[in-house]
């Protein structure tokens, strides 16, 4: 991956939405490289919407970790007010999350790490038939290529 990019991705609503999560930001810290993406919806909270994170890490055993996590905030619904009349800012009630992680011995090559994602991702999506696997966006290019964002 160069330079970190937006992500547009359709989330698995009945009626697929499209989100497109923003660049935010890369940090550096030793041997840890991560990048941040969040939706930008002017109607919701910042706290309260999608975002994403890719993370390359260097272990000291030399092999290499990369996770992408993605969280989907759920606002808590206000339907009461106080006894003067006070109606409360709905917040964040919880953070559903999903991880990916996996990890790579520096014997391996592009095209296992490839083969070894492309199987877990065709299970999580029930896929039983010949699919080319994706080579560019930021899971091949984490896990594939070991390719953090700059």
């Amino acid at each position: 991956m160069a330079a970190i990019a937006d992500i547009t991705v359709f989330d698995g609503a009945a009626t697929p939405v499209s989100h497109t999560l923003k660049a935010v930001s890369v940090t550096r810290s030793g041997d840890e490289v991560v990048a941040y993406w969040r939706e930008a919806l002017a109607s919701i909270p910042t706290e309260a919407q999608v975002w994403a994170t890719a993370k390359l890490t260097n272990l000291k055993n030399g092999v290499t970790k990369e996770e992408f996590t993605v969280g989907v905030p759920v606002m808590e619904t206000v339907t009461n007010q106080n006894a003067a009349g006070y109606t409360a800012a709905p917040k964040v009630a919880y953070t559903d999350k999903v991880v990916f992680t996996a990890f790579s011995s520096k014997r391996s090559s592009v095209t296992s790490r490839r083969l070894a994602r492309q199987i877990l991702v065709n299970i999580g999506n029930n896929i039983s038939t010949s699919v080319a696997a994706a080579t560019s966006g930021p899971l091949p290019d984490l896990v594939d290529n070991l390719f953090a964002p700059t």
